[in-house]
């Protein structure tokens, strides 16, 4: 029988799971953690805006192209893409569930190669990062029998 994985993740922390087959539950694969996701954006920029020559006799100030936290949300969803690559290149798993918060998983979808976006078979718009196994267990019933 395949091997499924099922990340269940949000911007600053997730699981991956491993079912292998009806009647053997979820085994954790790995558990990740991105705790610049949940700092406040006055504390992941060092300084103030830049200044810069205006047109006329003001001054300008430089902004950042990207909000700074969503550039750390950007960062660990990458860093999840990489982890559910290496996963598939070593052929740990033939079919992946992505349970995640809708905009997070946009994100992931976004950066997730075309091989592993081939491998999966249902995504789930939730965030259920805090449940325990049993009630994650519960809530993927639809999707995988475990």
């Amino acid at each position: 029988m395949a091997t499924s994985w099922i990340l269940v993740a949000n911007a600053s922390e997730a699981k991956v799971y491993s079912n292998k087959g009806i009647g053997k539950g979820l085994e954790i694969v790995a558990k990740l953690s991105h705790p610049d996701s949940r700092k406040k954006t006055s504390d992941l920029v060092t300084d103030r805006p830049g200044h810069m020559q205006g047109s006329g006799n003001g001054h300008g100030s430089r902004q950042p192209a990207t909000d700074p936290k969503q550039h750390e949300h950007d960062i660990f969803a990458r860093e999840l893409a990489q982890q559910l690559d290496q996963g598939r290149t070593s052929n740990s798993y033939q079919r992946l569930i992505v349970v995640a918060e809708a905009g997070f998983r946009g994100l992931l979808n976004g950066v997730m190669n075309s091989q592993v976006n081939g491998l999966v078979s249902d995504s789930i718009d939730k965030d259920y990062t805090k449940l325990n196994d049993k009630e994650l267990a519960t809530h993927l019933e639809k999707v995988i029998y475990l």
